[in-house]
């Protein structure tokens, strides 16, 4: 009864309509109804021969609004009509949803039959929790990923950055902690994932197990460009619904660099000026507004806290630059870096995390002075054995010369084997810093 008095009153009485005025590659002009359109409205446009298109507003230019379709524009022609919806973009997900796969209009795409929408619709841009109005991060988060729950140690509500190049292994670190973290629901967001790739993950990669308390949704490369970006508002909006049943949510978005690529797109059809690599202002206001969204949970009426939404962002590296301008920008908003390299890659340790160019924002507070000293013990040996390493590997330096080189030559073979992780293997954080407080002191013998 609630879902069908929802949808009755979601029925506008009146009816506002327009006419396409012209045509520019992906950018659609219409006249009339100026009255009723603002930047995000969605509306309806009648094609030839073919169903209505989707499109939404992302500008004005005069008097005309400038729209951008969520699929092809063939079949589209000067005075089509344009139905002007009552609402912008929104979904009405359920705990139902865990599970499915949907795409970036909350629609199933997993063939298993139709999704149950709940009564309380969800914007897609919603504004983030107001600063003085939320919690704080929470207790540290078990990932049982030794590399990072050591080395980047992560509490329930901190937002951490994947940066890495394509083909080294992000997806794989990101199935690893939806199948393994602590939490209560995992939303992922694969934007701009390549087609033949999507099944791959969901069935391999994150496999049943990982599915069935995780919300998958997805937008390939070959989808129109407000259609990405759609797929990581609807990320952000299904995280904030569970996060509002007090589910503990483990978000997590692929990538990042996709969505600002969407964006760029957007901005350029509209006709704003590209900056930093073609990149538009607009890729660089919009990152903080959807990476803000998750973080700790808000502060309710009756002085309660929301649970919290912890997040991992992938960043998609333009040609191993991890300087580059998404980067650079990403890292400033977020609470914390994962680094991923190619050569820690291609000599066949996975994940294959710089642990020495990796930041988590919340240490050393959120360990014990046991951790803290094992820790610190680790990335001296780990940066003792990287500043020599060249002249190490072709014999140049002579045993006994430093007795820290030498230690870190000594423990280096069981520091590697430590921080390798096989996909189906799981460590509890507890037990990683025992074994290498233990590797540490046992002369490389956990």
């Amino acid at each position: 009864m609630r879902s069908l008095i929802a949808a009755v009153e979601r029925v506008d009485p009146v009816q506002v309509s327009g006419r396409v005025a012209a045509v520019h590659g992906l950018l659609i002009e219409a006249r009339g109804g100026l009255s009723r359109l603002s930047v995000g409205a969605r509306v309806d446009i009648d094609r030839h021969n073919a169903p209505s298109l989707a499109a939404e507003v992302v500008g004005f230019r005069e008097n005309r609004a400038l729209l951008m379709p969520f699929g092809a524009v063939e079949g589209v022609a000067p005075g089509a009509e344009i139905r002007i919806l009552p609402q912008g973009g929104a979904l009405r997900p359920t705990l139902a949803w865990r599970g499915r796969i949907v795409n970036a209009f909350g629609e199933p795409i997993d063939g298993k039959g139709p999704l149950p929408q709940g009564p309380v619709p969800y914007p897609l841009r919603s504004p983030p929790p107001a600063a003085h109005a939320r919690g704080r991060v929470g207790e540290r988060l078990d990932l049982k990923v030794r590399a990072m729950d050591v080395f980047t140690t992560c509490c329930r509500g901190q937002r951490l950055g994947v940066f890495a190049g394509s083909g080294v292994g992000k997806s794989v670190l990101l199935s690893m902690l939806a199948r393994e973290a602590e939490c209560d629901a995992v939303v992922v967001g694969l934007i701009g994932e390549r087609g033949r790739e999507v099944r791959e993950f969901i069935e391999e990669t994150l496999g049943e197990e990982g599915l069935k308390r995780a919300v998958v949704v997805v937008a390939t490369s070959d989808e129109p460009a407000l259609t990405r970006r759609q797929a990581a508002y609807a990320t952000l909006a299904i995280a904030e619904y569970l996060r509002d049943q007090d589910q503990e949510v483990l978000c997590m978005m692929d990538s990042v660099t996709r969505f600002a690529m969407a964006q760029r797109e957007i901005g350029l059809a509209a006709g704003e000026p590209p900056t930093t690599k073609g990149y538009t202002p607009t890729v660089f206001s919009e990152l903080p507004k959807l990476l803000e969204r998750a973080g700790p949970g808000p502060i309710r009426a009756d002085g309660t806290t929301a649970a919290p939404i912890t997040a991992m962002f992938t960043v998609l590296v333009d040609g191993d630059d991890h300087n580059e301008p998404i980067a650079d920008a990403v890292r400033g908003i977020l609470d914390g870096h994962i680094v991923m390299e190619r050569a820690i890659a291609e000599r066949g340790r996975f994940p294959a995390i710089n642990v020495l160019k990796s930041i988590s924002r919340t240490m050393p507070g959120c360990q014990t002075p046991f951790e803290q000293e094992v820790v610190r013990t680790a990335r001296q040996t780990l940066a003792a054995y990287a500043n020599m390493e060249e002249l190490i590997r072709i014999g140049a330096y002579r045993r006994g010369s430093d007795p820290q080189i030498d230690r870190a030559i000594l423990l280096n073979p069981a520091l590697e084997a430590f921080l390798t992780q096989k996909k189906d293997e799981a460590t509890p954080l507890s037990e990683a810093f025992a074994e290498l407080d233990r590797l540490l002191n046992g002369g490389g013998e956990a």
